[in-house]
């Protein structure tokens, strides 16, 4: 069948921006990744001639105690930061979603974050935390708040912690009362005929019917938090004693100046492996809850 003048006409638009978009991507997404596979075979220094070594980088990942080290920081950072990030924007959600004055402002306060650079946050909160919480600490003598977090290997990580979910609690409220909007009144009218009210409606009622933004929230958060750098760069630089340390900040900072392109190019794509693993797993366990449900 053939199309008409105005088919055609719309098909060519849509063929002139599609193309560009998929040349961009594969320019700057594709192939970088094919390249850096490729890297991941050679003892490439990042410059200068290489050779090509096999599965040998691949096999040394595994017995590297310094990629060891930094997964376990990077799988504890992400999982403790997915779980209060969740939290926190859920309540901050059904409040801002409730019926209170000035919610359409307070919901650009909270967005506010989300707006801002990791980076720009991370030396704000530097700041905050090498000079006023110390100065706070010892004008209170609060002995644990006396001395910088960032300067301890037991509290850098929390730091990092609270620097990162106070971004990410900014889009996930967003998410959810997007997702608290689409359940119809009718269902708590329902619910109240039923004597159903407070924690048992928000457990019978509301939250099997935002379950797909909790797992589109749960999905974000923990491969946003895995793929941590913003904050490791401007709070800690991995320290102290390395035990900050993100898989991404280690790719890097090893990969870029410390000779181990090529050894680092294993690494990012056994993490990038890890990502989609753990992203699918995810989503399967999600949406087999909501099938449940």
């Amino acid at each position: 069948m053939k199309l008409s003048k105005g088919a055609q006409d719309r098909k060519r638009t849509f063929m002139l921006i599609t193309i560009p978009i998929l040349a961009l991507f594969f320019c700057f997404n594709t192939l970088p990744l094919i390249k850096g596979f490729m890297y991941s075979f050679t003892n490439f220094k990042g410059y200068g001639s290489y050779e090509w070594v096999g599965l040998r980088n691949y096999i040394d990942l595994f017995s590297d105690a310094r990629v060891g080290k930094s997964y376990w920081f990077t799988f504890k950072y992400a999982l403790v930061s997915t779980i209060i990030t969740n939290i926190i924007s859920l309540i901050l959600a059904l409040g801002l979603n409730s019926k209170i004055k000035f919610k359409s402002a307070l919901r650009g306060i909270y967005f506010i974050p989300n707006v801002l650079g990791g980076l720009v946050i991370g030396y704000i909160f530097s700041f905050i935390f090498t000079y006023v919480l110390p100065a706070i600490g010892q004008a209170l003598g609060i002995g644990a708040l006396s001395s910088s977090m960032l300067s301890s290997t037991n509290t850098a990580w929390i730091a990092i912690v609270i620097v990162g979910c106070w971004q990410a609690i900014a889009m996930n409220t967003i998410i959810y009362i997007s997702g608290l909007q689409t359940v119809p009144e009718d269902v708590y009218e329902a619910g109240a005929i039923d004597g159903v009210s407070g924690w048992k409606q928000f457990k019978e009622l509301t939250f099997p019917l935002i379950i797909p933004f909790f797992s589109i929230n749960m999905v974000l958060c923990m491969k946003n938090f895995l793929m941590v750098f913003d904050q490791i760069m401007a709070l800690t630089k991995g320290g102290p004693s390395q035990s900050t340390e993100s898989i991404s900040y280690l790719i890097y900072n090893n990969g870029m100046s410390g000779g181990q392109f090529g050894f680092q190019s294993a690494n990012a794509f056994v993490f990038f492996v890890v990502i989609v693993v753990i992203s699918v797993a995810q989503t399967m366990i999600t949406n087999r809850k909501e099938e449940q449900l």
